[in-house]
């Protein structure tokens, strides 16, 4: 199986170890887009292999999936589709970025070209280590990336940073300023950014932000980054589509033994803790024993992982090398171990009831009847004549009842 279900060694100079299955029984030949590969992948992946070359998996996975263009897509629009892949996979900047505008798209004009061009891609995707990163505003995300993509791209990996902003809750727009704050990655020929804006989706991700991971990894980036727009208690969404997540943190910010909030803490595969230079570096020692400290009251994440506490100055670019070699242990660990099977496997199927639960509100949200009933009850709930939970009950009901509206 491709994308997915897929993991490899992060070390720089040696061959991909990758994990793929062979499928054991026939693929369905009708249109197979990501959703119905995810379903395919949970309920058959259990029962293949676990190591296969990468490139024997492309192939295979090729070859079984021929996706082919819906009802409304035209025979024009999956040329340019195909025409797109090729780009992406072609490592083409000005490919990758439409490709990515596409998938992230809203329109609902552009949804099944988008759903055809990550079909087209799936089977080259899945060999990328992906790594989470968030912290608080002003521990110096954006700085670290900066100086970890730098560091990375100097030992001859490719590097995608896929940055969230948040949105601004009156106008719906964003900032979009990573890639101006991370200046020399951005001239980088290994390295691209790409900030998207948060819109209504929580969790600290876009809700397109796993299309976009799948894209540039089928560019050829073997490193994604994944910015959070910050910590809270909702921040914690991009855990579940990367493998390794990271806690950036500052000394002196008061907030050591707190940890923040214990559930982003308990998420954490590794704690970073920055600025760890000049007149800070003493309080970053004493906030890196005060996390460690911290940490070793929570219940362990895994039982074959221990988070570490790393110091780094991202101003100075010290501490890199430690940070990527706890990941190349990290994922030596789980790889052995068949961890990222079952960890991508549940990623997928987590994504699967994502899409279903937004779409299933996009669908209400267009129901003219539910939503003019819904208007209708909006009244009674703001002058207390109904509950908020009996209207919601109300909507739901006549959405069921009738689920194709005159």
């Amino acid at each position: 199986m491709c994308g997915a279900g897929s993991a490899v060694s992060p070390r720089a100079g040696k061959s991909p170890i990758v994990v793929t299955v062979k499928a054991a029984t026939s693929m369905p030949d009708n249109d197979l887009m990501v959703r119905q590969w995810i379903v395919w992948f949970i309920t058959n992946g259990s029962k293949f292999p676990r190591l296969f070359d990468f490139a024997r998996k492309t192939r295979q996975c090729r070859a079984m999936s021929k996706p082919t263009a819906k009802a409304k897509t035209t025979a024009s629009d999956v040329t340019d589709v195909a025409q797109l892949a090729a780009g992406v996979r072609a490592g083409e900047r000005r490919a990758l970025a439409k490709a990515i505008t596409l998938v992230e798209s809203e329109r609902a004009d552009q949804q099944d070209a988008a759903e055809a061009l990550v079909g087209e891609l799936l089977c080259d995707t899945g060999h990328a280590v992906r790594l989470g990163l968030s912290g608080a505003p002003g521990v110096g995300k954006s700085t670290f990336i900066e100086a970890f993509g730098l560091h990375l791209t100097g030992q001859g990996h490719k590097v995608a940073v896929l940055a969230v902003d948040p949105s601004s809750s009156r106008s719906g727009g964003s900032i979009l300023g990573d890639k101006t704050r991370m200046e020399r990655l951005a001239r980088d020929n290994n390295a691209f950014i790409r900030p998207s804006p948060a819109g209504e989706t929580l969790g600290g991700v876009a809700r397109r932000t796993r299309e976009a991971m799948l894209v540039v990894e089928a560019a050829g980036f073997d490193v994604v980054l994944v910015e959070t727009v910050g910590v809270g208690q909702s921040e914690t969404a991009v855990a579940d589509m990367v493998d390794m997540f990271a806690l950036i943190l500052a000394p002196g910010a008061g907030d050591e033994l707190q940890g923040i909030k214990r559930g982003i803490m308990e998420l954490a595969d590794i704690v970073i803790v920055n600025k760890a230079d000049g007149e800070w570096a003493d309080a970053a020692q004493r906030a890196a024993a005060d996390y460690s400290g911290a940490l070793q009251l929570l219940r362990p994440k895994y039982n074959n992982w221990t988070a570490q506490v790393r110091l780094v100055s991202s101003l100075l670019g010290t501490g890199m090398a430690d940070i990527w070699h706890d990941v190349e242990a990290f994922y030596e660990a789980f790889r052995e171990s068949g961890e990222f099977d079952r960890r991508r496997a549940d990623q997928a199927r987590a994504w699967m009831w994502t899409e279903i639960r937004a779409g299933l509100l996009g669908t209400l949200r267009s129901h003219s009847d539910a939503m003019a009933l819904a208007d209708r009850l909006e009244g009674q709930v703001l002058t207390g004549a109904l509950s908020p939970s009996a209207a919601g009950r109300q909507v739901l009901d006549a959405f069921q009842h009738n689920p194709k509206p005159r």
